[in-house]
Order: C-alpha cells, then structure tokens, then sequence
C-alpha cells in the first residue's frame, strides 16, 4: 500500500532535479505529502548553509533565522500531514488492530523526515566526493563517508518497511503524536506575547 521504495525515489530524484530547477511536486496521494514535506528539509539544508556562511551580517543570519523556524515548523506540520493520511486511511484498507498491539518509537512519519534528510546528505556528500578542487584525502574521506550514509539509508528504509507492515497488519497500533511548536506560537511564546504589552517607549 505504501511503497517505501517510491519514497526513496521521490528523495533521491527531487534532491537532484532541485539543484538544477524550480522546486515542483509532480505526484499524487501520498507521494505528494511526501515530497511536500522533503521540499521543507531541502530548504531548511540551504538556509542552514547561508546561516553559516562567513560573510553574513548580523541582520542577514536574523533573517536567515527566522526563515529556519517557519521552515522547521512547516517541517513538523508535514511529518504530522504524512501520519494522518495513514490513520485516516488505514481502516478503508482494511487493517484491524489485533490484541496486545504494541506501540512504536518512533511513527512512519518521522521515519520518512529522517529519509529525507540522509537523501539530502548523500546528494552532498557525494558532491564532496567529487570536487575536482579538494585534495585526494578530502574525496577519499567523504567518499568513506558517503557509503556509510548509504547503510544508514538501506537500513532506515528496511526498518520503515517493516514498521508499516506491522502497522498495516495490525501488530503496531499508530498514532499521531502533535509537536505543540510554542516558539512561533504569539500566544505561547513569551517573547513574542510579553513585547506586545510592553508600552512604547
């Protein structure tokens, strides 16, 4: 029902096609929250990038900053978004909870925010592992590197597999557990809402 591969496709080719194009979603149904929510991660990547750049001044890494938290709490929204399509879907596919179900760590969601991002690293790190203006030891050790991200990616996707198995024969009971971000929230970040009563000076 959910194809972890096309998951892994949709990363691997968006990274690619993102660095040489306007930033699209092309897909349907789950796919589409999918890439939805990996296009927040490959901008967050670059704003993290321009965050740390030597050059900037004051006022650009505020702005920089503040594109960050809108970025992460778009982030958050779209890993929830990916969870409630599968609640909301699970019965009309015809999964029933068996007894003693247990409960997961960590909620397929989330798993496909963490995919996202080794994509993200491996796009890079194999950019490092070709620069045709860095030392052999530099391409060697992010060559090393890259392949130990591409374990890491086989094996979240492996576990991912096997975690919406579980959940789709009813062995794991899902839920959807919210974020509550309060720190772009007016109301409940006191920084925000404790400057709108303070008077003018």
């Amino acid at each position: 029902m959910i194809d972890v591969r096309a998951i892994a496709e949709v990363h691997r080719s968006t990274v690619a096609r993102w660095h040489q194009a306007e930033i699209d979603n092309p897909y349907e149904d789950f796919l589409a929250l999918v890439c939805r929510q990996h296009q927040c991660n490959f901008l967050l990547w670059h704003q993290e990038d321009l965050a740390r750049s030597p050059d900037a001044t004051h006022a650009a890494i505020a702005a920089v900053k503040r594109a960050i938290d809108e970025l992460n709490q778009e982030r958050n929204d779209a890993i929830e978004a990916l969870d409630d399509f599968l609640v909301r879907n699970l019965e009309a596919w015809g999964t029933r909870l068996r007894p003693r179900a247990r409960m997961n760590t960590e909620t397929p969601g989330s798993a496909i925010d963490r995919l996202s991002i080794l994509a993200l690293r491996m796009y890079h790190m194999e950019e490092q592992a070709n620069r045709s203006d860095a030392s052999d030891d530099h391409r060697a050790a992010a060559a090393g590197k890259l392949e130990i991200l591409r374990q890491q990616h086989q094996d979240l996707a492996k576990s991912l597999a096997q975690l919406l198995k579980d959940i789709f024969a009813g062995r794991k009971e899902l839920k959807v557990y919210r974020q509550f971000k309060m720190y772009n929230d007016r109301a409940l970040n006191p920084a925000i809402y404790g400057a709108q009563k303070r008077p003018a000076a």
